[in-house]
């Protein structure tokens, strides 16, 4: 068994891993910059060890992070999400030294991670993929002969790509003559890569991916799917599990194409693959992410399975302990990204301090965060700062709880996400289980809310009111 274990990452995502140690009996290792040095993360660990004061590039040091885990006596890496978690090169090194990489293989994780080897596996796997390039794209001219015979609008995306970036809709040849050098260039800098590749655009598809795990005995099962089709420019906002937009028949084929997309390429540990739905209810493959996902918890509340425990089991070399039989979804789950930004400012990251932080409990809520009163938000990261969890038996009641749990969400000192979600809940395609990635484009006046009341302005309009009565 696994006694101890480093974790590559920081915020929100390591004191959740920290939590899933805690209980196993497991030490752990935190890592930290400068920035982070009072991270709630770092307060959590058994041990703490500092990366220098670069914000960055600490967590991005695959080579000193193995020497730290090894330095420190650990059995084993955890790479949490993002930084280096889909970096096939810090799965490679954890192996040459002899610690369990708690993730796939290095070679899984290439393979991918690059998006055409990706597609070219699945549709040897017989796994529907949507019409584009058979691979990397080698200049302008090709791109607009294949955009030409599979018709506009197209996509064209980094092929080392992931969280959004690098992608460009091209609705005419002017549009993908004039985007194709930025993708190049956004892939150049955010993946140190310039391939890109071109696919067909599903126009308001929707977004749904389906959790799997898989062991080193050759066991793989998937635990139902997740609908991630709110989002703003390709980055998730809202997760639900399971989909209100699909019937069981259609979970169980999607649970199936995810099984066999994860069996064909040799998966081990936890993984999402993640398809596109048109309107016609057609099914594409779009990527699979070979990591924890962010919004894990909407499937752990729906099954009852930690899946950062499983993660750690699998690494160890255990079997599954759910081979044999369909893990069913219970109820309904929803996942909120409680984002420092500002909607009315274009979403504006508002990184600064939280003057007053309280989370919402009750049934069926959970909140995963890293923040506290008094936490100064660094500007280096994800404008990420909590995620909260809800579940109910039903989705009216989710829809209830989801409302009040918002509601008793109090954080202050920085502008959040908050309000916007409020907004979104109320909306009638939502509440009916009906939309797609157009959602947020398709209602700006969401942003459109009354500014909530600052505590102090509320003080100040109380003390005025006194003032005045005792005047009279």
């Amino acid at each position: 068994m696994i006694k101890k274990i480093l974790i590559a990452n920081r915020g929100e995502i390591a004191v959740r891993i920290i939590r899933a140690c805690r209980e196993m009996g497991i030490r752990t290792v935190a890592v930290y910059t400068e920035a982070d040095r009072y991270g709630l993360h770092v307060k959590k660990a058994d041990e703490a060890y500092s990366l220098g004061p670069d914000p960055v590039a600490g967590y991005l040091n695959a080579h000193h992070l193995v020497n730290l885990a090894v330095a420190s006596g650990c059995d084993a890496l955890h790479p949490g999400y993002g930084f280096l978690s889909e970096n096939p090169q810090l799965a490679e090194i954890c192996a040459r030294r002899g610690v369990r990489f708690i993730g796939p293989s290095g070679e899984v994780i290439r393979r991918m991670g690059d998006k055409t080897a990706a597609r070219q596996a699945m549709i040897a796997a017989g796994i529907p993929v949507t019409p584009g390039s058979e691979g990397s794209l080698s200049d302008l001219t090709e791109a607009v002969q294949i955009a030409e015979q599979i018709d506009y609008p197209i996509m064209l995306k980094a092929t080392s790509g992931g969280g959004g970036r690098g992608i460009r809709r091209c609705d005419n040849e002017a549009e993908l003559r004039r985007n194709y050098e930025r993708v190049i260039s956004e892939a150049s800098k955010a993946f140190g890569s310039a391939e890109v590749f071109m696919e067909k655009c599903i126009l308001r598809p929707r977004h749904i991916e389906v959790q799997i795990l898989a062991d080193s005995h050759g066991n793989v099962i998937h635990l139902n799917e997740r609908d991630c089709s709110i989002q703003r420019r390709h980055q998730k906002l809202i997760e639900i599990a399971p989909s209100p937009q699909l019937s069981q028949e259609q979970r169980d084929f999607i649970g199936d194409l995810a099984v066999r997309a994860a069996t064909a390429v040799g998966y081990c540990n936890a993984g999402t693959v993640e398809f596109l739905l048109d309107a016609d209810d057609n099914v594409y493959f779009m990527e699979m992410n070979t990591r924890l996902q962010v919004e894990h918890p909407v499937t752990e509340e729906i099954t009852g399975v930690d899946i950062v425990q499983e993660q750690i089991r699998i690494a160890a070399g255990e079997p599954l302990r759910h081979v044999g039989y369909p893990i069913r979804p219970r109820g309904y789950a929803m996942e909120f990204r409680i984002n420092a930004e500002d909607p009315k400012n274009d979403f504006l990251p508002s990184f600064g301090r939280i003057s007053r932080y309280y989370a919402p409990g009750g049934p069926g809520v959970r909140t995963d965060g890293a923040i506290y009163t008094g936490y100064e938000i660094p500007p280096y990261f994800d404008s990420m700062c909590a995620k909260l969890i809800v579940w109910a038996p039903d989705w009216e009641g989710l829809l209830a709880r989801a409302g009040r749990a918002l509601s008793d969400l109090s954080l202050h000192g920085i502008k959040t996400t908050i309000p916007y979600y409020q907004q979104i809940l109320q909306t009638e395609d939502f509440r009916r289980g009906q939309f797609d990635t157009g959602f947020v484009e398709q209602h700006p006046e969401l942003v459109q809310y009354p500014l909530p009341r600052h505590p102090q302005q509320l003080a100040a309009v109380i003390a005025a009111a006194i003032a005045a009565s005792m005047g009279a």
